[in-house]
């Protein structure tokens, strides 16, 4: 039977439940101590702790423990949509299908009612190097962020709807949260147009709360197209490296879900790249994302109607960041702010808003 490993708070962090954690892997070894390194709260209480040991060097020294958010505000966003939930399940029954670099999963329970814990391996463990979420990539990160995420969308590509494996990547959760996205659509968009001030040009206000007014609408537009499986919060924060940055995973799987590939890329490329270096490659990029989708089997996609599906899909990446600082304690606010500007300056630039038929 498997061992209870729910904890709510990082004074719950004991040796007695690490070794529950522990001896689902190596019934050996004793854990003699637990650490805590670091905690930084937002859309989850994250916690860095050192776990001593004698078991094999397999087996991880630092670990990753994600919680539910102490922030009460983060907390109220993230807990009716179940997002902690959703990664704990994507661990369980999802990740090993996933062709991409993830961190090493030690254990993750979820029980209604009772909450959910996630425990990773540090990816420090493995030579990997986090990003931050304000880190600006370069042409080479981002063409090899693009090729893999390719990877991954032809993998699931036109078939991940039809699995009764994968049902609940569209269940009763995900239309709880669309619902909640659009009935505080409006109020929040407001808010954090207020809140963010200069970083956002006026220019944008009315068609953002028209949106915001029409996101039912624009949900359903931007979700009529092939289906795969999408991380849909692909900003650099989510984001690992090895040390030379010539491989790159990713982090922070709540979101996941059933959508359209491209909006995976539209969400990276507006929070990734600085405006200049967007201009310049942006196309470029795209049409590196339809080959790879070529090259992994995917022959069907037509270069300039993706060109377009990228415009409006620009529209949620300025959403999630506008409403991340509405809501508040889910992000630094200095790197919000420089996610703001950018998804920001890509909306205006490429008219994003008149993509959506709205």
């Amino acid at each position: 039977m498997k061992q209870n490993i729910l904890v709510r708070h990082p004074d719950d962090l004991t040796v007695s439940w690490a070794q529950h954690i522990v001896n689902q892997h190596d019934d050996n070894t004793i854990v003699a101590n637990v650490d805590v390194v670091a905690v930084d709260i937002g859309t989850t209480t994250r916690v860095c702790v050192a776990v001593g040991h004698n078991g094999p060097n397999t087996l991880p020294n630092r670990w990753f423990v994600k919680l539910p958010s102490l922030t009460w505000r983060a907390w109220l966003i993230t807990a009716l949509p179940r997002l902690l939930q959703t990664e704990v399940r994507f661990y369980n029954e999802l990740a090993e299908a996933v062709p991409l670099s993830k961190p090493v999963c030690l254990a993750a329970q979820s029980r209604f009612g009772r909450g959910s814990t996630l425990v990773l391996a540090d990816i420090a463990e493995f030579d990997g190097v986090p990003s931050a979420a304000s880190d600006t990539l370069t042409f080479e990160q981002a063409a090899l962020v693009v090729e893999q995420l390719a990877c991954s969308h032809a993998r699931f590509w036109n078939s991940v709807h039809l699995d009764p494996k994968y049902r609940w990547l569209a269940g009763p959760i995900r239309f709880l949260e669309d619902f909640l996205g659009t009935a505080l659509a409006v109020p929040l968009m407001k808010r954090g147009l207020r809140l963010a001030g200069t970083h956002i040009p006026s220019t944008l206000h009315v068609p953002a709360i028209h949106y915001a007014r029409h996101r039912r609408a624009a949900m359903r537009f931007l979700s009529d197209a092939p289906k795969t499986l999408v991380h849909h919060d692909c900003h650099p924060g989510n984001l690992f490296w090895n040390n030379n940055r010539s491989k790159v995973g990713f982090l922070d799987w709540q979101l996941v879900r059933i959508g359209e590939g491209v909006s995976d890329v539209a969400y990276f490329l507006a929070t990734a790249l600085s405006a200049e270096t967007r201009r310049l490659y942006e196309a470029e990029l795209l049409v590196k994302y339809a080959q790879a989708l070529a090259d992994n089997g995917v022959v069907d996609v037509d270069n300039t109607q993706l060109a377009q599906r990228y415009r409006a899909h620009l529209v949620y990446a300025f959403e999630a960041m506008v409403v991340t600082l509405a809501v508040g304690g889910m992000m630094k606010l200095d790197c919000n702010l420089e996610l703001i500007r950018r998804t920001a300056t890509a909306v205006e630039e490429l008219d994003a808003f008149s993509a959506l038929p709205i």
